[in-house]
């Protein structure tokens, strides 16, 4: 069986009277990218820091490649990489000398430092900024400076708070075949996310998080299979004349489509009753242009968990009719914790 590269079970932090992280239970495995989806305040960057050894936890237990942060801090931080939301860097050493004080610090000697340094730098596309002071740089070349120091002892499991943050298209791009990459080496990958679409494009699995708590995975799948949105568009047809064919070539009542811009929406409970409506529509020979899902599956998760309003449109079931749509779990209640953007615990609390 395979060991977990991380393990959390019944994980809580408060700060004072502000309970940031209630119930945290989840398990990451290596050769995955994992998402760890959540609103603002929903104990995000308070877990990472927990999972890193840089805070502890007022109960429940952690384990990071079968190593408890808390017993043996250690030799967690030497099989993590962290790379937390801010750089943190020190602000007048070059992006190479970063780099190669970082590996010192993980016990390599200056030599082999700086021959990784060059070869990280190389890798993340800041070989040109070898010798520019950290403080010049962009908030992207930060996060790639960020990610390259993360990786500089070759760690076994990545803790990655929004590290796609400031980074240009191309950049975000490299950043997923990376991401990719790591997994594919067997490495443990945790990536802190609230660009959903990007996410959706990388991870294999994904732990939500509302009000400081995990959602057991029963609700998660549950929502995944609620209602889902798919966007419809005819060829040469204005929006509002196009949803009044569809929903005639449907047989729907026309309150169950909705005109977005140039656009019609209509859900469907299923994949299968998606695709018998397209055949429906081609059959009515109406030139679909466009026929896909509104939201990944990630997002329709997210919003379906109540974390944040959605706009919903009426079900169509397999045959076309209109199909009731099954009520939303109820919200979570919301967390008056204010998740910490920049922390500063450097040491174990």
């Amino acid at each position: 069986m395979t060991t977990p590269g991380i393990a959390a079970t019944g994980v809580r932090r408060s700060f004072g009277d502000v309970h940031a992280v209630r119930a945290a239970t989840f398990e990451v495995l290596p050769g995955r990218v994992t998402g760890l989806v959540g609103p603002n305040g929903a104990g995000k960057t308070t877990l990472l820091l927990m999972l890193a050894s840089l805070l502890a936890p007022d109960a429940g237990s952690i384990r990071i490649d079968g190593v408890d942060p808390l017993s043996d801090p250690q030799a967690v931080r030497s099989r993590i990489g962290w790379m937390p939301d801010a750089l943190g860097a020190w602000g007048a050493l070059t992006s190479l000398e970063t780099l190669v004080v970082t590996g010192q610090l993980h016990d390599m000697d200056k030599g082999a430092a700086t021959m990784r340094a060059h070869a990280l730098l190389h890798e993340v596309g800041l070989a040109d900024l070898a010798k520019a002071p950290a403080r010049v740089l962009s908030r992207g070349q930060k996060q790639r400076l960020g990610l390259a120091r993360a990786l500089v002892h070759d760690p076994r499991v990545l803790l990655l708070d929004e590290p796609a943050s400031g980074l240009d298209p191309l950049a975000r791009i490299e950043l997923r075949t990376l991401l990719r990459r790591f997994a594919a080496e067997g490495r443990t990958v945790l990536v802190s996310s609230h660009v959903l679409s990007e996410l959706e494009e990388v991870v294999d699995d994904a732990v939500f998080m509302v009000a400081g708590e995990t959602v057991a995975q029963e609700r998660v799948d549950a929502a995944a299979r609620s209602v889902a949105p798919w966007r419809v568009r005819l060829a040469g047809a204005d929006a509002s004349v196009a949803a009044e064919q569809i929903a005639a070539a449907l047989g729907l009542a026309p309150d169950a489509v909705r005109v977005d811009r140039r656009d019609v929406l209509i859900g469907f409970d299923s994949e299968e009753a998606a695709a018998a409506a397209l055949r429906s529509l081609v059959s009515a020979d109406l030139a679909v242009a466009e026929f896909a899902a509104a939201q990944g599956s990630l997002e329709r998760t997210f919003l379906d968990l109540g974390t944040t309003a959605a706009a919903r449109v009426p079900a169509a079931s397999h045959d076309g009719a209109p199909a009731s749509d099954p009520s939303p779990p109820e919200p979570a209640e919301q967390s008056a914790a204010a998740e910490p953007t920049t922390p500063d615990e450097e040491t174990r609390a």
